[in-house]
């Protein structure tokens, strides 16, 4: 996914972080695309048919940039790093309901519950890595960030120095050390996902 761009975006970008809840509602129709694409990266490795779990995801990341009373998006780059970094933490919370459930605690407290349909090794694996993730922020939260830039929001290195204001070169050392610390951390476990995904 290469983000060029935008002048619209921007203006919309803009007019939403000064708090117009209107500029993210002319938004979302023209990142939809990019928005689906994010999406479907969390998603993979289940089952086929993921039309309706793809939906819900974007609909709950949705209500959650509208309720968002921070926003620092200035540019699409920004936009997509904030939806990733958002769909991310909809997908653990989800995965730790669906955890508390099966150990027969608390209410099912989440919106996606009906709707996103994960597996129990796929929650197990977005917890696993999202734990492994917090931990690399406490370390290096730049490594962090570019982990979750390129692997779960699909950009490129570029894209990835434009969002953390580094050179490329930074983003391709970071994410090959990341990589390394992500599979030491995890006994090897996951990391070939991240090591397939975005090279």
């Amino acid at each position: 996914m290469l983000i060029e761009s935008s002048e619209p975006v921007t203006h919309l970008l803009l007019q939403w972080a000064a708090g117009d809840r209107n500029g993210l509602d002319q938004l979302v129709p023209l990142v939809e695309t990019e928005l689906r694409r994010i999406a479907r990266r969390y998603l993979r490795g289940e089952r086929s048919g993921h039309t309706l779990q793809t939906t819900a995801l974007l609909h709950e990341a949705y209500l959650r940039l509208v309720n968002e009373t921070e926003v620092r998006a200035e540019h699409r780059a920004q936009f997509f790093a904030l939806a990733a970094q958002i769909m991310r933490h909809i997908l653990v919370d989800h995965a730790r309901g669906a955890r508390r459930e099966k150990r027969g605690g608390g209410l099912r407290d989440l919106a996606l519950d009906e709707a996103i349909l994960l597996s129990p090794e796929k929650s197990a694996e977005v917890l696993a890595l999202d734990e492994a993730l917090a931990r690399l922020a406490d370390v290096d939260p730049r490594k962090a960030k570019v982990v979750e830039l390129r692997y779960f929001g699909g950009m490129e290195v570029e894209e990835v120095a434009h969002v953390l204001q580094v050179h490329p070169n930074t983003v391709v050392r970071g994410w090959r050390l990341a990589k390394a610390w992500l599979k030491r951390e995890m006994g090897g476990r996951e990391t070939s996902r991240v090591d397939q995904h975005a090279r």
